[in-house]
């Protein structure tokens, strides 16, 4: 029991910190490649950051709980749309959601978010499911990419002498192998934790994805969302956030659905995950597009919605435990 506890909390902490290097190992990759803001800021920032849920989802499959994956997904998506931006806000200043292309991007973020569940409705995410949603994703990506015309800025480096601009493109590529080797460590001994885990007290796995490795695996793009509102960058907040829901609900589940199917036999954890997903994304919605920005006021909401939706699945849990005499049928 000792060991599995400080198991999960060491490969939380390697966790962090190899997103951490993964992603300041491909931003000075991009810095010296010319990239665009909007490419950094869209996609790289979002896939790094999405990285975790993907060695987890591969390690869940080698454990043979591929659910394990979707809880994950699915509670990583729920804290992204209120506790990360949430935080943000009460961090920085408020959340603009300026320009059609921000507004347009949240509205097709929302639909997409929304859309696994809806496939999953019959038990399964099948290899059929997974392609689905691996085409939307490059879908959306095609119709990002035709807008990049709005942000063309990049990270210049010109101003540092040539050897310098060499040795940060080397230093970057070193962090990206080695954070993506200590992402895969960390994801097996968070996996073989929930594992161990779920069998000791007869959790479903499910539960465990959705409220433990849903937070673990989103800390990194919180560290990134309030280094961005220190800054003002209300844009970059914003584009990573809606990125990392799209990545996560299509790419990642798609490719976890088409090499091992997600076949979910105890739909309960997934009741109430499901109904909260449905409310963050409405409220993220309706805070974007009515006054164009997340305030701080409905910034508390949506830290509000999050605790209650921590609440009623733990609350729910206990009160549905054939072992409790005051079990709920």
């Amino acid at each position: 029991m000792i060991f599995h506890v400080l198991l999960v909390i060491f490969s939380a902490f390697i966790m962090f910190r190899a997103a951490n290097w993964l992603v300041q190992g491909v931003s000075k990759v991009a810095q010296y490649l010319q990239w665009s803001e909007f490419v950094i800021a869209f996609f790289i920032m979002a896939i790094a950051g999405s990285l975790p849920n993907l060695f987890v989802g591969l390690s869940s499959i080698a454990h043979g709980i591929p659910e394990l994956s979707f809880g994950d997904i699915i509670g990583n998506s729920v804290v992204d749309l209120t506790l990360v931006a949430a935080l943000a806000v009460l961090v920085g200043s408020d959340l603009l959601a300026e320009g059609k292309l921000v507004q347009t991007s949240a509205f097709l973020t929302i639909s997409i978010a929304l859309l696994p569940l809806l496939l999953i409705l019959d038990g399964e995410l099948g290899r059929g499911d997974g392609i689905a949603l691996i085409i939307i994703f490059f879908g959306y990506a095609a119709w990002m990419f035709s807008k990049r015309k709005y942000y063309q800025q990049t990270l210049d480096e010109n101003h540092k002498p040539p050897l310098k601009q060499f040795r940060n493109f080397m230093v970057g590529f070193l962090q990206i192998i080695v954070g993506g080797a200590l992402l895969l460590a960390a994801a097996e001994g968070i996996v073989t934790s929930a594992n161990f885990f779920a069998q000791e007290f007869s959790l479903p796995i499910a539960l465990i994805g959705l409220l433990g490795l849903g937070l673990m695996s989103a800390l990194p793009e919180i560290y990134f969302a309030i280094a961005a509102a220190r800054k003002g960058k209300s844009w970059i907040i914003l584009g990573e956030l809606t990125g990392s829901v799209i990545i996560l609900t299509t790419l990642v589940l798609g490719i976890i659905a088409f090499i091992k199917p997600i076949v979910i036999e105890d739909f309960s954890p997934f009741a109430f995950a499901r109904f909260f997903m449905i409310l963050a994304a409405l409220f993220f919605l309706i805070f974007i597009r009515t006054g164009r920005r997340i305030t701080k006021k409905e910034a508390l909401i949506l830290i509000a919605l999050y605790i209650a939706f921590v609440g009623v699945e733990i609350f729910t849990k206990i009160l549905c435990d054939p072992a409790l005499i005051f079990c709920l049928k």
